[in-house]
């Protein structure tokens, strides 16, 4: 399924980046739209609860520090299609603290649930800068059918921690 970019071709506009490698927590380019993965840590399964909490803190800093194309909140890992937007004051909203805050907060949040303290997510960063059109789409199709791939639901429609901008 196509969304409505930016651009107006379906897809917001993806600069063409020659990079090969994963990015490093502390390196990120201006206008890059970026696929994030984070995993639980070992054997931390998210219930629906959990799931929706982890879903709630993404989508707060959605149109305020990045744009969210698409997220997706599995039973133990996420995964985000996400840009940052520029800052007041020119210069762009780090990754690496956004998604330190989301994770600090959804820590606390399930802790409580749990009456448990000690960690939830693996530390782990950006993955990828999108490198362009066709694999900004790629990537949304991966996220946006990783529910119905893992046998969670038969259309991705239904599975409710799945975000997608529209």
């Amino acid at each position: 399924m196509q969304k409505k970019g930016h651009s107006g071709t379906g897809v917001p506009p993806v600069h063409s980046f020659k990079v090969t490698r994963r990015n490093l927590p502390h390196w990120q380019n201006p206008n890059g739209v970026y696929f994030i993965t984070w995993r639980c840590c070992k054997n931390q399964i998210l219930t629906s609860e959990k799931r929706t909490i982890t879903l709630e803190a993404l989508k707060y800093w959605d149109g305020r520090k990045w744009i969210i194309y698409a997220a997706v909140v599995m039973p133990d890992h996420v995964h985000l299609l996400v840009q940052p937007l520029s800052t007041p004051k020119g210069g762009f909203f780090d990754l690496a603290e956004i998604i330190h805050s989301v994770k600090s907060f959804t820590v606390h949040k399930v802790n409580k649930i749990r009456g448990l303290s000690g960690s939830l997510w693996q530390d782990e960063r950006f993955d990828r800068i999108v490198r362009d059109d066709k694999e900004f789409l790629e990537k949304w199709h991966y996220l946006r059918h990783n529910p119905t791939r893992d046998g969670l639901v038969s259309q991705a429609e239904d599975y409710p921690w799945l975000y997608e901008k529209t």
